[in-house]
């Protein structure tokens, strides 16, 4: 199965000329929603046509917010904090969380912390609200003490991103319903965590993968999480095996403001066919807002 660190590499995931594409840009009837979409899902776009024709893209087919995928060195996507913001402002669009991540040991600790402190400064330019890590280096025998380092180390990066008036959080994918000891490495994350400095991105599709029910998490964790992707295997609602509405009902109880569409693979091999197809899904859907 695809996550975010395996892509398939396939060679015509995108149309030649954009012949197919305007017939895809013609968005669902009924009142705008705030959905919003992880750039990720366009990640072969971004490379083969650049970010400009993939925000132009995103804000015809209706999507109102963005989050970032794409960090290096004080740029997003190749454009200063200032650059990236203008084009999303003359597109209608907004970006108000970024994914970006360092992988961490306590022997380079000041090099990490230091990236961290250049990333924060370039985010807060941007006027992000959430800065997301979606990943921790592991394997399926990781012991729970190297996640505790972890847990540490985001309650450090948290403190900092605090203090510049943004919001740390941590992304799952499935490894972390790994049980050790009985438990999920997941709910020792949100037990062991600072809550005043680090939230989390709860991915529902990871999340039911893993074995766990992202309705009750939200439930009975709703201070907790601050953002949402919303996934399904492909397409959102594609599978039928998904019942969105229980998520998106207690989303509206939390009042969770910040959500994404991520799709990671594609039916037909063609990313904006799809990234289409689960916004007209969402539109269409009466429990969404």
């Amino acid at each position: 199965m695809q996550n975010r660190r395996d892509f398939l590499k396939q060679a015509s995931l995108m149309l030649a000329g954009g012949l197919v594409v305007p017939q895809l840009l013609t968005s669902c009837g009924g009142g705008k929603k705030n959905i919003g979409l992880q750039l990720y899902s366009l990640r072969e776009m971004v490379g083969k046509e650049g970010i400009q024709k993939v925000l132009e893209t995103v804000a015809k087919i209706g999507y109102t917010a963005v989050e970032t995928a794409d960090y290096n060195d004080g740029k997003i996507y190749g454009l200063t904090p200032s650059e990236f913001k203008t084009r999303l402002s003359d597109l209608g669009l907004k970006c108000t969380s970024a994914h970006l991540s360092q992988a961490y040991t306590p022997e380079t600790d000041a090099e990490v912390m230091a990236w961290w402190d250049k990333a924060i400064e370039t985010h807060k330019e941007l006027g992000v609200t959430l800065l997301i890590q979606p990943w921790i280096n592991h394997d399926p025998e990781t012991p729970l003490d190297y996640y505790k380092m972890y847990f540490d180390y985001f309650n450090a990066v948290g403190a900092k991103a605090s203090a510049a008036g943004i919001i740390f959080g941590y992304h799952n994918h499935d490894f972390e319903f790994r049980k050790i000891d009985g438990k999920f490495i997941y709910d020792y994350m949100l037990d062991w965590v600072d809550k005043n400095n680090v939230t989390f991105e709860l991915d529902v599709y990871w999340c039911g993968v893993g074995g766990g029910d992202p309705a009750a998490y939200l439930k009975n964790r709703p201070a907790q999480f601050k953002a949402i992707h919303i996934k399904d295997e492909k397409e959102i609602g594609a599978s039928g095996k998904i019942d969105f509405k229980p998520i998106f009902d207690q989303m509206k109880v939390n009042n969770i403001k910040n959500w994404y569409v991520e799709v990671e693979q594609y039916t037909n091999n063609n990313p904006v066919a799809s990234v289409q197809e689960s916004y007209d899904f969402l539109a269409k859907a009466d429990y969404v807002y």
